[in-house]
């Protein structure tokens, strides 16, 4: 057969099977919908009037030290260098600058209970509120602020604020039409319109605890904390990021579900603080090329347990597959993370599992996850407000350490914090917490496991000359 009589033949075959294909066709005959008299105009004025009036604007200040020519702290304090070039060395490289944010805030009680963003209001001296339109200004104080879900709660005060009204995490859909309101730049309320582009998304790298609602709707810079509201205008959600190059809105957009915002917003009134439970496991999801290992085909897979946590204790092995936790069932890896925080420190909880094909039971008490640390460099405040990092050359660099310095590094002491005022500084070294040596984060949460809620030694390394210091 000839080349040309190949090509043929293939062509007649193709056209006979792409004749057995029964395409599923739509309705030709559609109708087009318009207002139903030239008098009619469609809108949602009457659904977004009544949360516009709850969506405020924020404005935070805060005083921030800085110092010239990428001078090591440690240098401010030498005392040779002091008594050469006097008391006033210090003040003559550090200046105050103030640092201001804005972002948009939702009011949730009569009585000023405001939800937003935890990084709209995170370390400010002075929160100002404006409410819609209203020139008015008010005081607002921190109620709780909560790093891991990025939601901070603030009050004002006053008896007869417009709350907004809560609607439902669970009865949301792909492709609803939503509306985010935000108040931005202190120019008024503003409102997008979109729809819902999907629902539980995770793995964006915002928070710790991810659950996103995603939405074309534009949320753009200042409209961080804002609402999210469904077609008839209760609360389904606080806008709280974009994913843009630029930094403009490129219909990406990410709220957090106003079933974590609730949960999170009565932790924080009660207790100022929003304490999770601890298992103490590395967990991941059970890929495809794993299932045929395990019976079902769903789970949270441990990857490793670490010693000392109520994991441990409990028995937990790498490679059990956790599917269930008081029967609520658990799909993946962060299905179980979230499951987890949603439950206090102490509290027991049953845990169903498979290991070697067997389902097991077994009943965990959850340790406190507060004071836990990341090994992710400047992530997570930890001691009354230190940002800690492994010490890498970058390190080094930055803060001219010696290149054989062992530890883990201080790179910022909030401001005004307890650490601030027990004397601790960027470039510290920690070295030692009482009797525990600390060459790495695993040291630290070691120490802090150890020494909960007691006052500890903190030895660090500064300059070069050992300083010991102390803090709860």
């Amino acid at each position: 057969m000839t080349k040309k009589s190949i090509i043929i033949a293939t062509l007649i075959a193709s056209n006979i099977f792409a004749s057995t294909i029964d395409f599923q066709m739509a309705e030709r005959s559609v109708q087009r919908v318009s207002p139903s008299n030239q008098n009619q105009i469609l809108s949602f004025n009457n659904s977004i009037k009544k949360p516009m009036k709850s969506v405020v604007n924020i404005a935070a200040k805060r005083k921030v030290s800085s110092n010239a020519g990428n001078i090591p702290f440690q240098m401010f304090n030498d005392p040779m260098l002091k008594r050469f070039f006097g008391d006033q060395f210090n003040e003559q490289f550090q200046q105050n600058r103030i640092q201001r944010s804005l972002g948009s805030g939702v009011i949730i009680s009569k009585d000023g209970y405001i939800v937003t963003n935890n990084h709209v209001v995170e370390n400010a001296d002075e929160i100002t509120i404006t409410i819609a339109n209203s020139p008015k200004e008010y005081n607002a104080r921190v109620v709780g602020k909560d790093s891991d879900s990025d939601l901070a709660v603030i009050k004002i005060e006053g008896t007869n604020f417009n709350a907004i009204d809560f609607g439902y995490s669970n009865s949301l859909e792909v492709g609803d039409l939503i509306f985010a309101i935000g108040n931005p730049f202190g120019i008024g309320s503003t409102v997008t319109q979109g729809i819902i582009s999907a629902l539980n998304k995770d793995d964006v790298g915002i928070n710790r605890y991810e659950n996103f609602i995603q939405t074309d709707a534009s949320i753009n810079p200042g409209n961080s904390g804002g609402a999210l509201v469904d077609s008839r205008g209760a609360l389904i959600g606080i806008n709280s990021a974009i994913i843009s190059k630029s930094g403009g809105n490129n219909g990406i957009g990410f709220a957090i579900p106003v079933a974590m915002v609730k949960d999170v917003v009565k932790k924080l009134i009660a207790d100022g603080k929003v304490t999770r439970g601890y298992l103490g496991v590395v967990i991941g999801d059970l890929k495809q090329a794993l299932t045929k290992l395990y019976v079902r085909n769903t789970g949270a897979l441990v990857l490793d347990v670490a010693n000392d946590t109520p994991a441990k204790k409990a028995g937990l092995k790498r490679g059990d597959l956790i599917y269930s936790i008081n029967n609520r069932d658990i799909k993946d890896r962060k299905g179980l993370q979230n499951v987890i925080a949603s439950f206090k420190p102490d509290e027991t909880i049953v845990v169903k599992l498979e290991r070697d094909k067997k389902d097991i039971i077994i009943n965990i008490t959850l340790g406190n996850r507060a004071g836990l640390i990341t090994s992710n460099a400047n992530n997570g405040k930890f001691l009354g407000g230190l940002l800690l990092s492994e010490i890498d050359a970058e390190m080094i660099k930055r803060f001219r350490l010696s290149s054989n310095v062992s530890g883990v590094l201080i790179t910022a002491v909030e401001t005004a914090s307890e650490a601030e005022k027990v004397g601790f500084q960027p470039g510290d070294v920690i070295i030692q917490i009482e009797d525990i040596e600390v060459k790495s984060f695993t040291n630290i949460q070691e120490a802090i496991r150890k020494y909960n809620k007691l006052d500890k030694r903190i030895y660090v390394s500064r300059y070069g000359q050992t300083i010991l210091l102390a803090i709860k």
